[in-house]
């Protein structure tokens, strides 16, 4: 089993497929790593060498921010944008959707459950 930026890519899983498992990594990025690494994207995890994992990593390592730095990052910048008292910031502290969204009618999954009239 490949261990990449700390994490355990999923066996018997073409490479392209697999990277994506990684925080940061989607499908574009992805074939990107594996073309500059000179690897196969079809290729699957399980056949992969230790030569090529290693050049998969040194790959990563050296161009894309992913997982503990890159959710450090985000979250601080949104603990800054919170620490501002912006609009965003605002949003964010309360819970509410961010980008514009429309909360009279939509929004359960930030808002939460809805709640009920307290009967006595």
């Amino acid at each position: 089993m490949a261990r990449i930026a700390g994490v355990d890519l999923p066996r018997n899983k073409r490479m392209g497929t697999a990277l994506t498992y990684i925080y940061g990594i989607g499908p574009v990025i992805a074939k990107d790593i594996l073309a500059k690494a000179k690897v196969d994207e079809n290729k699957r995890t399980d056949v992969l060498g230790e030569d090529e994992i290693a050049r998969i990593r040194d790959v990563i390592e050296a161009t894309y921010k992913v997982e503990g730095d890159l959710r450090r990052e985000v979250s601080m910048n949104i603990k800054r944008l919170m620490d501002l008292g912006c609009y965003r910031g605002l949003r964010h502290r309360k819970g509410l959707p961010v980008r514009g969204q429309r909360t009279h009618s939509n929004a359960r999954t930030r808002r939460g459950g809805k709640r009920g009239v307290v009967r006595r």
